[in-house]
């Protein structure tokens, strides 16, 4: 176990420690290609900028393509990934439009940058490790300290 924490950074709240990252993906409304070079260097800095008004989630990573986004988020067992995703594409559509008016007319009036659905997977210690590690528990000094990530 000692060596998993090494590798992970758990984060601590009040009756609780945990590591939930999560690779979020949503494309945009109708895949159209509209995440162009400035739209994408404005969103990434909007999402960095996102911790200081929401210190309880931390965006690790963040890339684009024309048509849809990724991001690699630490999200606190006290939030539900879907209101955070939520919260991510509405806040963003909002500033989005307010920078870009040419979203307005590409999406026909409606402030509407992202569509519908997302994609989600948990980031973490591999299913092997975990279950080594619970199949090792209870034996006296097994070598169960001294597992491995990869």
């Amino acid at each position: 176990m000692y060596a998993i924490l090494s590798c992970m950074k758990y984060r601590r709240m009040d009756h609780a420690v945990f590591y939930c990252d999560y690779h979020l993906v949503w494309p945009t409304k109708y895949r159209r290609k509209v995440l162009n070079e400035g739209v994408r260097v404005f969103l990434v800095g909007w999402l960095k900028e996102l911790e200081e008004h929401r210190p309880d989630i931390i965006v690790k990573t963040i890339n684009t393509d024309l048509d849809h986004i990724h991001i690699h988020v630490s999200i606190p067992p006290s939030q539900s990934v879907g209101s955070v995703v939520r919260l991510l594409k509405s806040n963003s559509a909002k500033a989005l439009n307010q920078k870009f008016p040419f979203l307005r007319t590409t999406y026909w009036g409606t402030r509407s940058v992202w569509s519908a659905g997302y994609f989600c997977s948990t980031i973490g210690v591999n299913e092997s490790t975990i279950r080594r590690y619970i199949e090792n528990q209870g034996k006296e000094e097994a070598g169960q300290n001294n597992l491995e990530l990869f």
